[in-house]
């Protein structure tokens, strides 16, 4: 089917709302904040209206150089994480009847109405040496006697895989649950095991998907602020932390602009990784 282009005014009013949305709610603030980035600041919280380059040369140095590059390792770690369980898991998902499937997808939806800090507080209350899960591996005879397994990276990690789990499922579902029977069916059929069907045939007919899931989850991950101050130590902190920082509890909202217009730079160019990915698997589809 070719896409008619518009002919009359009526015909752009759907996009209308949406455009200015858009406009109201991110261009005007977006550009606000860029504006903000290049202004002095002053003592007492106070910033003037100029055009200094000097937020942008302090987040260059080395402390804040390796927040960012600390945010982005964690945020990927997260996303190949989230993939690499939740792929096989909505696979066989897949291969249920349509009433369990029905039943883990209610499951997983539920599992989104919690907020960041109910999760933050369970897994810290799992991680703790006194209620922990610690205490289940001394009565197991794995361990000699109750540690606490937070603050740390891996309960960081842990919480933010948590969170983002159900996201990459639902996101995978659709694509996975359209896939073609068959094609497993005749792999089958021309010797192969079932395990490497799965690798050589579903994986790779579904590539885009999965590139487009980790970039999703790495935008996701990447603005991580609650999880890495409950679960871990100031090194894990991310960067949006540090822009909360500087714009509340030191006053410095030149660089807190800064900060977050990178931020969000990175974000917008993820998504529009993702964008282009999704246009070239249209073209091959």
């Amino acid at each position: 089917m070719r896409r008619e282009p518009a002919r009359s005014l009526s015909d752009h009013l759907p996009v209308i709302f949406p455009a200015l949305m858009l406009l109201v709610f991110f261009v005007i603030p977006f550009s606000i904040m860029i504006a903000v980035s290049f202004f002095q600041r002053e003592q007492g919280g106070f910033y003037t209206t100029d055009f200094v380059f000097s937020n942008y040369e302090r987040f260059l140095s080395a402390f804040f150089g390796g927040v960012l590059g600390f945010s982005l390792l964690l945020a990927a770690s997260v996303a190949a994480c989230c993939v690499a369980l939740a792929f096989p898991f909505t696979y066989f998902l897949t291969c249920r009847t349509r009433r369990v499937q029905i039943a883990w997808l209610v499951g997983l939806l539920s599992v989104l109405s919690l907020s960041e800090v109910i999760i933050g507080f369970a897994w810290s209350t799992l991680f703790s040496r006194t209620a922990g899960i610690s205490n289940l591996f001394v009565a197991l005879g794995l361990m000699d006697q109750p540690t606490a397994l937070l603050p740390g990276f891996g309960a960081v990690l842990t919480g933010m895989v948590y969170q983002a789990l159900p996201y990459t499922i639902l996101v995978l579902y659709p694509a996975l649950v359209r896939l073609e029977p068959t094609l497993l069916e005749a792999s089958r059929t021309l010797g192969a095991s079932p395990l490497r069907g799965f690798f050589n045939i579903v994986i790779p007919a579904l590539r885009n998907t999965i590139v487009a899931t980790l970039i999703m989850v790495f935008v996701f991950a990447l603005g991580s602020y609650l999880l890495p101050q409950i679960l871990g130590r100031p090194q894990h902190w991310t960067l949006s932390v540090l822009i909360t920082d500087q714009a509340i509890y030191q006053s410095n909202m030149p660089f807190a602009a800064a900060m977050a217009v990178f931020l969000v730079l990175i974000s917008l160019a993820l998504v529009g990784l993702t964008l282009l990915v999704g246009g070239r698997k249209d073209l091959t589809a």
